[in-house]
C-alpha cells in the first residue's frame, strides 16, 4: 500500500482538522481521544466527507485533489470502510448483506458471498438477520462485506468498540489472522492496548492535528512530547529541574532522578510509565543487587484499588516536603507476584521519559 493524505476541513469555528501523513506497508494507527478527528480522517478518505483543501492519494490513483477539483466518489475510491456499528442492513440477512454490493448476475452474487461465508466462519448462518447475530458475527459479516469488493485500502473504525471485553479480545485475534497477509489498513482507535497490539505504525492525533507518527515501539518507548506520552496511557508526569547532564529533580513529586540518556535544555518534563517501577525488598538483597541506591522512593501510600489481575496504589515521596500537590504516583502490578507491596521502589532509569512541552 502506498497513500498520501493532506487534508484540511474546518468543522467549527473552533476545530479544525488539519492532517498530513504517508504510509506504505502494514497496518497504520490513528490513536487519540475522542473528538480528535481520527474518524473524520477516515470519512475524508472514504469519501464520505469532503475536505476543505489538500489531497489523497492511494497507489499512485488521486482519490481527492481540491486544486484540480478531483473528488472520486466513495463507489469509485476502491476504499472498504468498516463502520464502529457495521451498518450491516437490517432487513437483509448475512447473506443478502455480504452479496448486497456485487455488480453480478444474482446467482454469481450468491456463489462469491458463499464463499466467503465460510472463510469467516458464518456457514450455517446465512438466513440470519442482524439481530440475530451476536456481536462478533455481525463484525465478520461486515468485514465479509467490505472484502468481498476487494479494496485497495481498509479502513477500520473503532472496531471493536461495540464488543464486550472477553469478545473483543477473542475478535482482535481474529482480526489480526483475517488479515495478516494485507498491508493496506487504517484503524481508528482510542485504546492504546489495542494500538499496540495491532498496529505497526501510529499516528498520534489532538484536537485535530498530528503530533507524532512513527513505529508503536518507538513512540510507546520515546513519546518525546507530554502530549504524546499522555495519549499513549504515561499516568505518571511532573515537571522537572535539570541538575546535571543525567540528572533532574521531579518537582511534583519531590524526587531526584538519574537518567539513562542527557538531558538536554529542551526537556521539561519527566514521566515513568505506572507498570516500570519495580520493587525493591528490604530483607532480600540479592534480589536488590541490580538496582542501583539512586532513583528510590519510600512510598507513602494515598489511594488503593484493585482490579481483575492487578493492584494500583497511587503514593506520594515518603521522604520530602517539596512533594506539590500533583505529587501522587500511580503504581500497577500484578495481584498475584505478592500479597503485601514493599516500602520503596526502584524507578530504572531506561525507563524514565524525557519529554518536551
Amino acid at each position: 500500500m502506498s497513500i498520501t493524505v493532506s487534508i484540511r476541513k474546518r468543522l467549527s469555528r473552533t476545530f479544525c482538522l488539519e492532517t498530513a501523513f504517508e504510509s506504505a506497508e502494514g497496518c497504520l494507527g490513528i490513536l487519540g481521544a475522542s473528538g480528535s478527528g481520527k474518524s473524520m480522517t477516515l470519512k475524508c478518505i472514504a469519501g464520505i466527507e469532503v475536505p476543505d483543501a489538500g489531497h489523497i492519494v492511494i497507489n499512485g490513483r488521486v482519490l481527492f485533489e481540491s486544486t484540480q477539483k478531483i473528488n472520486l466518489k466513495p463507489q469509485a475510491r476502491r476504499v472498504g470502510y468498516l463502520f464502529q456499528n457495521y451498518a450491516l442492513f437490517p432487513r437483509m440477512t448475512v447473506l443478502g448483506n455480504i452479496a448486497a454490493a456485487l455488480p453480478l448476475s444474482k446467482a454469481e452474487r450468491n456463489r462469491k458471498a458463499h464463499d466467503w461465508i465460510g472463510r469467516f466462519g458464518l456457514t450455517g448462518l446465512e438466513n440470519h438477520y442482524p439481530a440475530q447475530l451476536s456481536g462478533g458475527q455481525q463484525q465478520r459479516t461486515a468485514l465479509a462485506r467490505m472484502l468481498i469488493q476487494e479494496p485497495e485500502v481498509i479502513l477500520l473504525d473503532e472496531p471493536f468498540s461495540a464488543l464486550d471485553t472477553s469478545l473483543r479480545e477473542q475478535m482482535q485475534l481474529q482480526l489480526l489472522e483475517l488479515l495478516e497477509s494485507r498491508n493496506d489498513v487504517i484503524m481508528v482507535t482510542h485504546s492504546r492496548d489495542e494500538a499496540y497490539k495491532l498496529c505497526d505504525e501510529l499516528l498520534i492525533m489532538d484536537a485535530g492535528q498530528v503530533l507524532k507518527k512513527g513505529t508503536t515501539k518507538s513512540l510507546f518507548q520515546n513519546p518525546g512530547s507530554i502530549s504524546v506520552a499522555r495519549i499513549t496511557g504515561c499516568k505518571n508526569i511532573s515537571p522537572i529541574k535539570r541538575t546535571g547532564e543525567r540528572d533532574l529533580f521531579a518537582l511534583d513529586w519531590g524526587l531526584s532522578l538519574r537518567t539513562a540518556l542527557p538531558i538536554t535544555e529542551d526537556i521539561t518534563h519527566v514521566g515513568i510509565r505506572a507498570h516500570d517501577l519495580q520493587p525493591v525488598w528490604e530483607d532480600a538483597d540479592h534480589l536488590n543487587a541490580d538496582k542501583e541506591q539512586y532513583n528510590r522512593v519510600r512510598m507513602a501510600i494515598t489511594r488503593r484499588s484493585e482490579e481483575p489481575f492487578e493492584h494500583v496504589l497511587l503514593f506520594t515521596n515518603a521522604d520530602t516536603r517539596t512533594a506539590t500537590e500533583q505529587g501522587e504516583i500511580w503504581w500497577k502490578y500484578s495481584k498475584y507476584l505478592f500479597q503485601d507491596p514493599p516500602k520503596h521502589l526502584f524507578i530504572p532509569p531506561e525507563s524514565l521519559l524525557l519529554l518536551r512541552p
